[in-house]
């Protein structure tokens, strides 16, 4: 709390107090806890002046907006946790919401990364590909830094040049707009060493076990149903 003070940031434990005092409401907190919170505030909320962004993993905006009416705008944002470095890729849907409040949240997300509105069906879809992916992109990088110990290198500078090669490989596509094979087929000369490599990663099923990943992790957040109110 007093690291939070310091940086000028007011905490408490009054969810009305803080409503009366707010324009944008962020909803963080655990699924059971989601709805029975929204009922503790919704006679605080005004609709014109009021913005719900709700980041709880399988909430709908219609089951907020039946507790708080049709007129709250009311978005579902899932960002992942390089939003600490400003450097999140957050999905946001938005169901009937006037444009100029789009436009508020979109550019506050916009500062701490990049940003996309998607339907809201595709809300579970993001939280795999963009907030499950960093924990998919960092295993990707333990085990190409194991790699990089089994050819010669330390720890510390293997994980090094593994993370800034990543890096640098999502640059390359973010910057370019092309697709990843395009900047792949860059690298990959006959006979030559890199497509050696990436044909005995695919034999064992390196893209296959990725996508049977994604796949799992869908499978499971599509089955999640709201758990009850915790008391």
């Amino acid at each position: 709390m007093k690291e939070l003070k310091e940086q000028g940031i007011h905490t408490g434990s009054d969810n009305l107090l803080a409503v009366q005092q707010a324009e944008i409401i962020f909803i963080a907190v655990k699924p059971a806890q989601t709805l029975g919170l929204i009922k503790e505030i919704s006679d605080k909320l005004d609709p014109d002046k009021n913005i719900i962004i709700s980041v709880v993993t399988g909430v709908n905006s219609s089951d907020i907006r039946d507790i708080t009416g049709e007129k709250m705008p009311v978005f579902l944002a899932m960002p992942n946790t390089a939003i600490s470095l400003c450097e999140s890729m957050t999905c946001i849907s938005s169901r009937n919401n006037p444009a100029d409040k789009e436009n508020l949240v979109i550019e506050i997300f916009e500062s701490l990364g990049k940003s996309i509105i998607i339907n809201e069906e595709l809300m579970g879809s993001a939280t795999v590909l963009a907030a499950c992916g960093i924990a998919f992109a960092l295993r990707f990088m333990r085990a190409a830094s194991q790699g990089g110990i089994e050819i010669g290198f330390g720890s510390e500078l293997s994980t090094l040049i593994a993370a800034q090669t990543l890096k640098g490989a999502s640059e390359l596509i973010l910057s370019s707009g092309h697709h990843p094979e395009r900047e792949i087929d860059k690298v990959t000369t006959p006979q030559g060493i890199t497509i050696s490599g990436l044909n005995e990663m695919e034999h064992n099923g390196f893209s296959s076990a990725l996508i049977k990943g994604l796949l799992t992790s869908y499978t499971k957040i599509t089955k999640v149903k709201l758990p009850p109110e915790e008391k």
